[in-house]
């Protein structure tokens, strides 16, 4: 059975001292969300974790974006304040991961006959 075969959707906003990410379901409940705001967000990120790059763009390894991060770029450390204006402003991205192919344990050896 193959494994990693997933897609990921994802919101890249390129800030004045930080990049920050969000998760989303998928691209076309944001843009529905974009068109109809009475959509509450639950229905549109996939988890309420802003991630911030460290200025490396949106494919490298993400941190929490702490309260101070937030207030410095947005003007205030309230998260769905901040996850609405990535969510209008931000780049909607999405990736499709191959399936990876082979062994399952190598730690079981050739598993010959004895």
């Amino acid at each position: 059975m193959p494994r990693g075969n997933a897609s990921q959707s994802k919101v890249h906003y390129q800030g004045q001292e930080e990049d920050f990410v969000i998760y989303i379901d998928d691209i076309e409940s944001v843009q529905k969300w974009k068109g109809d705001r009475s959509i509450p967000l639950a229905q549109v990120v996939s988890g309420f974790k802003i991630f911030v790059t460290h200025k490396h763009g949106a494919q490298n390894a993400y941190d929490s974006a702490s309260k101070a991060t937030l207030e410095n770029e947005f003007g205030t450390s309230n998260e769905d304040e901040c996850m609405t204006k990535i969510l209008e402003t931000g780049d909607l991205q999405h990736t499709e991961t191959g399936e990876r192919q082979g062994p399952k344990n190598d730690s079981m050896g050739t598993r010959s006959a004895h």
